[in-house]
């Protein structure tokens, strides 16, 4: 009962603030209601507030003894949904698939999938010496098995 509850004020707050979405929502058999928000523009401490007050206000504490947090994903967590990508397109990421483990700079989003760029020093075809090369892969979303953005310093 408090669970659908809880969705259903996460839907109500989700569908005022469109930019934010959910990334995670559990709960533990004692009520302990955890939520993980993004948004398309990044989450800030107001957002975290914005959701929680609404959840915390429009369930009764007599009725419900819960614990709510509400947090955004750290910058080590892969990603989850697709509309993290958009707005990480310019940023070094590195993405696992069945097949390949690749680096490089996220250019495209599109409906099917992303596109990574990225620059190798391949031997010249003739003579000594190397060369950059430039490659470009397009990853349908199916095919991602894991994705996350690279902090550099």
């Amino acid at each position: 009962m408090l669970k659908e509850r809880v969705k259903a004020l996460l839907n109500e707050v989700f569908e005022e603030h469109q930019s934010l979405f959910l990334i995670d929502f559990s709960m533990t058999p004692d009520n302990k209601i955890k939520v993980i928000i993004d948004g398309d523009n990044g989450v800030t401490l107001k957002d975290c507030i914005a959701v929680s007050r609404h959840v915390e206000h429009n369930l009764d504490r007599d009725e419900y003894d819960f614990a709510l947090e509400v947090t955004s994903p750290g910058a080590t967590e892969p990603v989850i949904n697709n509309r993290q990508y958009t707005k990480n397109i310019g940023r070094k990421f590195q993405v696992k698939t069945a097949e390949d483990k690749l680096e490089g700079e996220l250019t495209a989003v599109t409906e099917t999938g992303i596109q990574l760029s990225w620059k190798a020093r391949e031997p010249k075809p003739v003579g000594k010496g190397k060369v950059t090369v430039k490659y470009e892969k397009e990853i349908p979303f199916e095919d991602i098995v894991e994705a996350k953005v690279m902090i550099t310093f």
